[in-house]
């Protein structure tokens, strides 16, 4: 009976997109305040989803507003290779966030990117943003409804064991420190930027990336090497 092959796990912010949403959203709209609490969060003492409740309650900012700040924000150039490649190889490609499903929905929505097919079987899983005035905002979480361990405002190893059921090599690309948990439980890590330093200060094996074209490659070579069938825990593939 041959091995369960790969499956996709990518981040969003900093990822499949080239400026965290998010953030962008803060620096425009909320008040500097917000400052304080992300540094509150660094330094470990809130999770995630603690931090950015807080920070989406100072936002002040109308949806026009929101979506005209979501449209200039553009997409890795390479996304649309690495979707091309994991359809090809049959590889399922699902996204984790710690970021909210407007913007997803928003960025990978517009018409014109005809991204919508493309990612119609993929599953994700990220936090809740609505409006709740004119311009006001509400941020809600439920993956998982009630905080883990650690806090986060999505769960990204209980998701991919949710999906995965443990039984089939889980491959994680990221860029930031919300993705520290998913790259520890991960057996291949991408990863770029603050992800990148964290796999290095923790002996995380990964392979660095600038581009989804290198994750592409890299997967390419997964995928002809036949490591998916012998690899061993924590292997980062050489470009």
């Amino acid at each position: 009976m041959s091995a369960p092959g790969p499956m996709l796990f990518l981040d969003f912010d900093g990822t499949i997109t080239q400026r965290d949403a998010t953030d962008a959203i803060l620096e425009a709209f909320a008040d500097p305040t917000w400052l304080d609490v992300e540094r509150a969060w660094l330094a470990g003492s809130i999770g995630s989803r603690d931090c950015m409740r807080a920070q989406i309650d100072l936002v002040s900012a109308s949806p026009a507003h929101v979506d005209a700040l979501l449209d200039g924000i553009d997409l890795d150039p390479g996304l649309s290779m690495l979707l091309d490649a994991s359809a090809a190889f049959g590889v399922p490609l699902h996204i984790v966030s710690d970021g909210f499903d407007y913007c997803i929905r928003r960025i990978l929505g517009r018409p014109d990117r005809g991204l919508s097919h493309r990612i119609a079987e993929s599953q994700i899983f990220s936090s809740g943003l609505e409006p709740v005035r004119s311009d006001r905002w509400r941020a809600t979480f439920s993956h998982p409804p009630d905080p883990c361990a650690h806090g986060c405002a999505t769960c990204k190893p209980a998701v991919i064991e949710r999906l995965s059921g443990g039984a089939c090599l889980v491959v994680f690309v990221g860029d930031g420190l919300s993705d520290r948990h998913a790259a520890a439980c991960a057996d291949v890590v991408f990863a770029k930027d603050k992800l990148a330093a964290y796999c290095d200060h923790a002996s995380i094996p990964y392979t660095p990336f600038d581009t989804l074209a290198s994750v592409t490659e890299g997967l390419a070579r997964l995928m002809h090497d036949g490591m998916h069938r012998s690899v061993s825990r924590k292997v980062a593939p050489a470009l």
